[in-house]
């Protein structure tokens, strides 16, 4: 174990040593801090376990995530390169909502997935050293530890930190990034990155790369970084599953504690799962939610949640929370007076019908992708609304909107789910699904107010959503405290005896 024999001193290192290509490998897992300062009272920019026990364990990186797991992260990656391949990851930048008002820092999903550092204006660098499987060194830039610059910003880890508790093999500081960066890449083959690279994009930023890669003295080939490091995050770790399966728990429980009061306003209901989402460590929505009474649940993605609620309407809430980065997506719907009406029930009845069947199909055994399971249930669905009384074989109908389901079922049944809403973007949803791979199954029907349709369904909305982990032999329901039962969801508010309504 290698001890902070300095608290965060700035490094100062020779070029030759930051550039060497192979570096002795050393994960940290418990740490000893050679300093009169108690590693308690150290500071970090983020949650390390010395300073917050409570949120993760000794070894954890990020909550659920070890130290191990991410030099796995980062071996896997280098091996997938080939012979001189580097991937050079910018992180995200601090965002601002107007002058100096800043949002919440969000790292960028990529990088934060192979490093577990949270913080911005850092550049992680991975290079190819071998052939084998570990064979690669991490080199990370980021800020160096500065008391007066912290004192108005908050703290952050500084380089030392970088090193002995992020395990980079090098740090150094990302002001100096014009002159380190170019020693690593001087002998790449190509460079894997998804930073801008365009020829007009001047070194504005101590993180703008195009620049110190056209000053090399052979330009390498570029290449995306997403799509090798997207096969890597689509298969989700035990350690990952239990985290999203952590977040899936306390989402879930928020929702059907919604679902057990009287809302009538969305606000209201907003503000409650809000709060309801910083329960057991998470750290709130993971997204904007849906909040939409009666007719608003057929915009698919209603956000302004500010309408009042009526006693005759449906509640369709799209939400949930996040907890170590990694998030559950869920849909549920339910009567506002907690008792369905009879085309509430029976609308409700068939989408839930087929969200069963999807989700039964999450397993490698049955060997679909994404794309086959939304076929299937795509047509599934087309038999429960045609013995609800939907007409599909009317060529009025087909004529006048075109592809019938494509109006009722507009969106896709899933996508994938994970560190973001949807998950691993540009990965191809017509991969068969393995276990590991994290999905959502999402099956709706939005009845426009539309003379062609029932009349006693139009204006209605039912979307029922899961976060699934899609296991060899069964799937595995990352979300089941959701509660979506018919029954159940009106027991809720009722018993088994429902009397009149609140609202």
């Amino acid at each position: 174990m290698r001890s902070l024999r300095a608290a965060f001193r700035q490094i100062h290192k020779p070029l030759q040593a930051l550039a060497s290509p192979t570096l002795p490998r050393r994960i940290l897992s418990s740490r000893g801090f050679a300093t009169s300062i108690p590693a308690a009272e150290l500071d970090f920019g983020q949650p390390v376990h010395e300073t917050h026990p409570h949120l993760l364990q000794a070894g954890e990186i990020t909550p659920g995530i070890t130290a191990q797991e991410y030099a796995d992260r980062r071996a896997k990656l280098a091996f997938s390169l080939p012979e001189g391949g580097v991937a050079v990851l910018p992180s995200a930048e601090t965002k601002y909502r107007s002058g100096a008002v800043f949002y919440s820092f969000r790292q960028e999903s990529n990088f934060l997935y192979l490093t577990g550092f949270s913080e911005p204006q850092s550049l992680a660098v991975i290079r190819k050293t071998g052939p084998s499987l570990g064979d690669y060194t991490f080199h990370l830039f980021c800020r160096p530890k500065d008391a007066l610059a912290e004192q108005w910003a908050g703290p952050w880890s500084g380089l030392r930190a970088a090193e002995d508790v992020f395990n980079a093999d090098e740090a150094a500081d990302i002001n100096s990034l014009a002159v380190l960066l170019p020693p690593l890449l001087r002998s790449a083959n190509r460079i894997y990155t998804d930073a801008p690279l365009s020829s007009t994009s001047e070194l504005s930023s101590p993180l703008s790369l195009p620049s110190i890669i056209r000053a090399l003295p052979t330009t390498p080939s570029t290449a995306p970084l997403s799509p090798l490091v997207n096969a890597l995050r689509a298969i989700k770790s035990p350690a990952e599953v239990e985290v999203m399966r952590h977040t899936g728990r306390v989402s879930g429980r928020a929702i059907t504690a919604a679902m057990s009061r009287p809302w009538s306003t969305e606000p209201d209901l907003h503000n409650f799962l809000a709060h309801a989402f910083t329960n057991d460590n998470c750290t709130g929505p993971a997204y904007v939610p849906v909040i939409a009474g009666g007719r608003r649940g057929r915009m698919i993605h209603y956000t302004h949640n500010t309408a009042r609620l009526r006693g005759d309407e449906m509640i369709l809430v799209d939400a949930g929370a996040e907890y170590g980065w990694y998030i559950t997506d869920i849909t549920r719907v339910w009567p506002a007076s907690g008792r369905f009406t009879q085309p509430q029930r029976d609308l409700y009845a068939a989408v839930l019908a087929v969200q069963r069947k999807g989700v039964a199909l999450c397993t490698a055994r049955a060997g679909l992708s994404l794309d086959e399971v939304h076929r299937v249930t795509e047509s599934a669905l087309q038999e429960e609304l045609t013995q609800l009384g939907f007409d599909f074989a009317s060529g009025s109908l087909l004529r006048s909107r075109g592809d019938l389901m494509s109006t009722l079922f507009p969106h896709h049944v899933g996508h994938y789910v994970g560190l973001d809403v949807h998950d691993v973007p540009g990965y191809p949803r017509s991969v068969p699904m393995k276990p590991g791979h994290c999905v959502t199954i999402e099956p709706g029907v939005y009845v426009p107010d539309d003379e062609r349709f029932p009349k006693h369904f139009r204006g209605l909305a039912v979307r029922i959503e899961d976060s699934v982990c899609v296991g060899e032999e069964d799937p595995l329901v990352l979300t089941p405290e959701a509660v979506k039962e018919l029954d159940d969801i009106e027991a809720l508010r009722w018993g088994s005896k429902p009397t009149e309504s609140p609202l």
